[in-house]
């Protein structure tokens, strides 16, 4: 029983495209996100791919039968795009669906929590996890992930759920605030988040980044790494994100205070020179540090690229120029660290700026020879685009900077030609198809991808829903 599922939002009227196409996009939206809600799930919950006969089911690794994924694009992704599908539409038949797959996720949310990857359904597999929902036991894993917008995807999806039930379901409700609270507990004292947390992070002395005396060439043993302030994998912009998202649902100006100490960690994790950017990983003294054992501690041309891109984000929300400063000073020197072919390698050696990779058998080298090939030990270059969106929000006079903001919170319509391109692509049974594998099973293809799922029922949503603008 959903009692407060039965919301209906208003029909959000446009004159953007034909009725005939209206009414076929409204069509099969519903036809997709039925065939989701009523075929594809799982107990509510959903993984990444799917067999078309949807048998075989997997994530990052198999799912098995009985089990649901967290990390995007799983469960609190699709629920994201029923939500979307229902403000949209006003038709209760999404936001339910959205309601099912934030229950469950209250399954899967941790005692610590947050979430990790997946979520186990069966009972059996339950047992070794400490799940709010079961009772307590000894040797339970309760390290909530902040990685891979795992938790912050699934905080996102319960609060955004509360605000379309106007606050009135209880359980929803307190999951979310209490993984906003246990959130706010692992934010280490210079503002960073770590990887994973287990219970709150210890109170520290605050200090600027700086680089080590000197710093081991073999990854050391028992290093708890993702306790420590971290950059990688998006975790602090998607941390920020979703807390700043939370002050708006909720009016805590808490959450937001902690977003901004978020962002003001960012300002002294950047390193002075001759390397004025930013490490991947961090030890609790600001010191860049080891990772898994293919990441070193050094400089990084990935997370420094993401960091910059988030001061920008920051700027936009708070129109506060300290987070515009460190720009210049980093883009000039990730811009004299690019490689010969454009790109800006991973890892920069500290001090010496060479570039730094690893062999297959995991040793550390200059020589780019012999990469891993899991893992990208080079990334492209956003240096041009980040100086651009950089130079074009100095100029912009604080009114045009709210309005900008205004604009960033609605996303524009798809033209006709791409929603009819969707609505060609859908199936009588309310499938779209992928042309990728699974992972698991290479020969299984083509298959039923949540991506594509939420991609295109994204487009129809945004067609819908298009308000006509002056």
């Amino acid at each position: 029983m959903l009692p407060s599922c039965g919301l209906v939002l208003a029909f959000l009227a446009t004159d953007e495209g034909s009725p005939d196409l209206r009414d076929e996009a409204s069509r099969a939206l519903r036809r997709a996100c039925e065939f989701f809600r009523n075929q594809v799930a799982v107990e509510g919950g959903y993984v990444w791919r799917y067999s078309l006969d949807l048998s075989r089911r997997e994530g990052e690794g198999d799912a098995g039968r009985r089990a649901a994924w967290v990390q995007p694009p799983g469960t609190p992704a699709v629920g994201l795009a029923f939500l979307e599908a229902h403000e949209a539409t006003g038709d209760r038949f999404f936001l339910e669906a959205a309601c099912e797959a934030a229950r469950c996720l209250l399954r899967g949310q941790l005692r610590s929590g947050g979430w990790t990857y997946r979520i186990e359904l069966d009972p059996e597999a339950r047992v070794g996890h400490a799940y709010r929902s079961e009772p307590e036991g000894k040797k339970r894993r309760n390290v909530s992930t902040l990685d891979d917008d795992t938790t912050q995807c699934a905080l996102r999806l319960l609060l955004k759920v509360d605000r379309a039930l106007r606050f009135e379901d209880a359980a929803i409700h307190e999951a979310a605030l209490h993984a906003l609270e246990r959130l706010l507990a692992a934010q280490h004292s210079n503002g960073g988040f770590p990887q994973g947390f287990d219970g709150p992070a210890e109170p520290r002395p605050v200090r600027r980044a700086s680089y080590p005396a000197s710093w081991p060439r073999t990854h050391p043993p028992q290093h708890r790494y993702w306790l420590l302030p971290t950059l990688n994998d998006g975790v602090l912009e998607n941390t920020i994100d979703v807390l700043l998202e939370a002050s708006r649902v909720y009016e805590d100006p808490r959450y937001r205070e902690a977003a901004l100490r978020a962002g003001d960690m960012l300002l002294i994790a950047q390193m002075p020179e001759p390397q004025p950017g930013w490490a991947q990983q961090y030890d609790l003294d600001m010191q860049p540090t080891w990772a898994r054992k293919f990441e070193p501690p050094a400089i990084s041309g990935g997370e420094g690229q993401g960091a910059m891109q988030a001061l920008l984000e920051l700027y936009r929300a708070t129109a506060d120029r300290k987070y515009l400063d460190p720009l210049p000073r980093a883009l000039a020197y990730y811009r004299r660290s690019l490689l010969p072919d454009g790109r800006l390698a991973r890892f920069y050696e500290l001090q010496t700026n060479r570039p730094l990779y690893f062999t297959r058998d995991y040793r550390l080298t200059h020589d780019d020879g012999d990469l891993p090939r899991h893992y990208a030990f080079k990334v492209s270059s956003k240096l041009d685009g980040i100086e651009r969106e950089h130079a074009r929000l100095l100029a912009l006079k604080p009114d045009e900077l709210a309005a900008e903001r205004l604009r960033a919170e609605r996303r524009s319509a798809p033209g006709e030609e791409e929603v009819r391109r969707v609505i060609a692509g859908l199936d009588g049974k309310g499938r779209w198809f992928d042309a990728g594998a699974l992972r698991s099973a290479p020969e299984v293809s083509p298959i039923v991808a949540s991506e594509t799922f939420i991609r295109n029922t994204g487009i129809l949503a945004r067609f819908l829903g298009a308000r006509t603008r002056p």
